[in-house]
């Protein structure tokens, strides 16, 4: 019974499943989000579209990923920390813990909705290890533990010592900085709140609760003063708040918010978060940072956060964000850079920044009501979130780039693994995100065939149970039915969601826009009778005495849109996308006669006819149009072009069929193609490389010409961390040829912060007799940074070539092309 009256707290206050426990009977105390979403366990969604979608994850995604972490030593790190077995510390990475805790918490949510004694069971044995390797004081982290066991019998590994984001001789000393010590237990607390919910076990729960303890005996004003280098045991924190009463936690998660203000813009520390107006720094900690600023606001019923609230999210949906709803574009920071700086070959995009964008866009609805929080949440889930995991459910993308040259494939695992873990936790909570409830408001958000029931109170104030279903074949089609089962006739406000783009508005701002005018409208109808659809903050809203049986049809348009890019977007100029209903649409070579996209052109206006085609890709909507290749250019504006019937499918398909070119912008000017690459003495070669080259080793003779030496939208390959090292890339020809000129566009990473610099030298070698001989210059051989190294070179009659190059001392060197002839 105290595990029920906490569960209705919870919902009361707006935390959609998540724990409960023994706990003052203090509902009037607890302040909360004005808007509750109806929790996932409250949901059953049966479309073609998610259904399909969660029960891969049910059936595959979570044994998978619970298996990844055992063969990866990631549960013999918590073996090992609590005494039942030896060695040292044997996954890569010190927050490796946390990849565990993730995936405990999307089994929970799974259990609650599908009971599995099996799975039930390997939970208990997890959590009994995790138990075993939390040391007396409730200190959890399996890093530091076996490091310090270690350290006491005088036998630290090489192996220990070495892990990257490490922990320090002392605890909590690099918490600030890179340890993780305080991300790693977020996690622990969020997955102990949804286990304890789901099997009513305190088990995990008196883990976390015993681990948190601990950083409240250490954190605070007068103790440590210390930021969180990686922001997610704020989140965590408020959960326990809610599950057990004790404000000290809720105290102490607004403390790791207002402690901020004295460190890098990397983590958000940069200035006190209520001044923040700029989003910056690593996209997966800003957002689950915004998120937990949200929680806290709503907790505590301040207000002081939400004016830097509003302006971040302005500015990364206003200037930031990518037409798929990704987030973070530079990879070199994993986050953030300058406003419309949107590159789509080198597009970061983050898998675990799209789940964090969810979390933080769900919370500002909750917080306002306001639909155009839900139109993002709704793009970033069905676009770049749900490209993150592949049809089969076992592969997956840690970057979601917008151009693909056959340089990227999903991948079965990372060895830093923060995003499949994360995928594992997130889709099972989805059906979580359709409904929502204000008092006798019930609001839908999100459109899927599914059920809820929800409870308003009449004019008696007597509870009156009124379940909803609702049908629709959405993404595909934009036709939605909503019948409404009161148990007995029931006054209340039933709010549909008018998604922008069915209004003609791509996104809230003008980071993006459609092309054309469309005159398809929205319609309306209760009970086969029209209604105007007349819009507050973004919801039609039909407030009547409901009867069982009363049906409403709701029609959004699916025209195709023709997106284009704000003029300050560098990277959409002379270019659209293709979006039809909340999707976003690409091109792959597989799709088409010709694979050789990169080098299509489609005329702005162009007729695009749309078509479900159920054995393509599990049953998608796919768009053909006409349009061309560029085979030749004779000037910027004239060319040979060859006729080309395409196929476009939803992004979120893209590579399940392994490596592929890819184009979410399509070129509909002459000036902004690029055309079909010829035949070269270097792409005709077979292309070899000393150990440890990182990148797509083709990428040296794809005539992509960068247009400086840090341009990561043009492909390259690096040797880092190979520093000081002596390099060499190699063309075999097919026959002897005659070669005196070679010319090489250096990577150099410096502007961004990166590891890898123009070569200390070079020289070029060639084959002669089975040897290796030095070709003379009577230049020598320049380097250049930003432009070509080239050189001329005694002609020679060989086989081979190589390129030798010598790295600069504490840094490795890269290769955009190296041509030759």
């Amino acid at each position: 019974m105290k595990r029920y009256i906490l569960h209705l707290i919870l919902l009361a206050i707006g935390f959609q499943g998540f724990g409960q426990s023994e706990i003052r009977n203090q509902k009037s105390e607890i302040n909360g989000y004005p808007i509750q979403p109806i929790p996932f366990t409250q949901v059953k969604i049966t479309d073609n579209f998610w259904a399909p979608r969660l029960e891969t994850v049910r059936a595959v995604t979570l044994p998978y990923t619970f298996g990844q972490c055992e063969e990866t030593g990631r549960v013999k790190n918590f073996e090992i920390a609590g005494g039942t077995a030896k060695g040292a510390f044997c996954s890569f990475y010190a927050f490796d813990d946390s990849d565990v805790y993730k995936i405990i918490e999307g089994a929970a949510y799974s259990l609650q909705v599908h009971p599995d004694p099996k799975l039930d069971a390997y939970l208990d044995s997890l959590i009994e290890k995790i138990g075993a390797a939390q040391e007396p004081d409730g200190y959890l982290y399996t890093w530091r533990t076996i490091y310090d066991k270690e350290k006491a019998a005088g036998v630290v590994k090489e192996a220990t010592q070495g892990q990257f984001h490490r922990g320090s001789d002392q605890r909590w000393e690099r918490e600030d900085q890179h340890s993780h010590e305080l991300y790693n237990v977020g996690h622990l607390y969020e997955a102990a709140v949804a286990h304890y919910l789901a099997t009513g076990k305190r088990s995990l729960l008196d883990i976390a609760l015993k681990s948190a303890d601990l950083v409240e005996k250490n954190f605070g004003w007068g103790k440590l003063e210390k930021a969180t280098g990686h922001q997610e045991i704020e989140l965590g924190l408020a959960r326990l708040y809610l599950v057990t009463g004790e404000k000290k936690y809720l105290d102490l998660a607004k403390f790791f918010l207002d402690v901020r203000g004295y460190g890098d813009e990397y983590m958000q520390n940069h200035q006190k978060v209520k001044d923040q107006r700029e989003i910056a720094g690593h996209a997966v900690r800003a957002c689950y940072m915004y998120a937990a600023m949200a929680d806290v606001s709503a907790l505590t019923g301040s207000k002081e956060y939400l004016p830097a609230l509003d302006a971040l999210w302005q500015d990364v949906v206003g200037t930031k964000m990518y037409v798929t709803g990704g987030i973070g574009s530079s990879g070199s920071n994993e986050g953030f850079s300058k406003p419309y700086d949107l590159p789509n070959y080198s597009a970061y995009c983050e898998t675990c920044s799209s789940i964090a964008f969810v979390f933080w866009n769900q919370r500002m609805f909750q917080l306002t009501g306001e639909s155009k929080y839900i139109d993002v949440l709704e793009r970033t889930l069905y676009n770049a979130l749900d490209a993150g995991l592949s049809l089969t459910g076992d592969r997956f993308f840690y970057p979601n780039p917008l151009e693909s040259r056959k340089n990227v494939e999903r991948s079965p695992w990372f060895q830093c693994a923060c995003c499949p873990s994360n995928v594992a936790r997130f889709f099972p909570s989805i059906p979580g995100y359709l409904y929502a409830k204000r008092g006798n408001e019930v609001y839908v958000n999100l459109y899927a065939t599914s059920e809820t029931t929800v409870e308003n109170i009449n004019s008696r104030g007597q509870a009156v149970k009124v379940h909803l279903a609702q049908q629709t074949g959405y993404p595909w089609d934009g036709k939605v039915t909503v019948t409404v089962m009161p148990e007995k006739p029931n006054t209340f406000a039933l709010k549909l969601r008018i998604p922008g783009w069915a209004q003609g508005d791509a996104v809230p701002f003008d980071l993006y826009s459609f092309v054309g005018y469309n005159d398809s409208r929205v319609t309306l109808k209760l009970n086969g009778q029209a209604l105007p659809a007349v819009l507050a903050n973004g919801y039609a809203t039909i407030e009547r005495k409901w009867k069982e049986g009363d049906v409403v049809e709701l029609t959004l348009p699916m025209p195709v849109h023709q997106v284009k890019g704000n003029s300050k977007i560098e990277a959409t100029a002379d270019r659209y996308a293709l979006q039809r209903g909340p999707l976003i649409f690409c091109l792959e070579g597989k799709d088409q006669a010709d694979q050789r996209i990169l080098s299509a052109l489609v005329p702005e206006g162009v007729d695009v006819a749309s078509q479900f085609e159920p054995y393509l890709l599990g049953g998608v909507q796919t768009l053909t149009f006409d349009g061309s290749l560029v085979t030749k250019k004779f000037a910027p504006d004239q060319a040979e072009l060859a006729p080309q019937h395409f196929k476009a499918t939803p992004y979120y398909t893209w590579a399940n069929r392994g490596k592929d070119n890819m184009l979410v912008w399509l070129p509909h000017n002459l000036e902004g193609t690029r055309p079909l690459a010829q035949p070269t003495l270097a792409s005709r070669s077979k292309i070899t490389t000393s150990e440890g080259l990182k990148g797509e080793v083709s990428a040296v003779a794809d005539q992509w010409i960068p247009k400086h030496s840090d341009d990561e939208e043009n492909p390259f390959v690096h040797w880092w961390p190979h520093f000081g090292t002596t390099e060499w890339l190699q063309y075999d020809f097919e026959t002897a040829e005659q070669v005196g000129t070679a010319r090489i566009y250096w990577f150099d990473d410096e502007a961004s912060g990166g590891g890898c610099r123009i070569p200390k030298s070079w020289k070029i070698q060639y084959l002669e007799n089975g040897e290796w001989k030095n070709a003379y210059s009577h230049d020598g051989f320049p380097v250049v940074k930003d432009g070509w190294s080239e050189v001329q070179f005694e002609p020679v009659q060989t086989t081979a070539l190589r390129l030798e190059v010598q790295s600069q001392e504490g840094v490795s060197a890269g290769v955009h092309e190296w041509e030759v002839r």
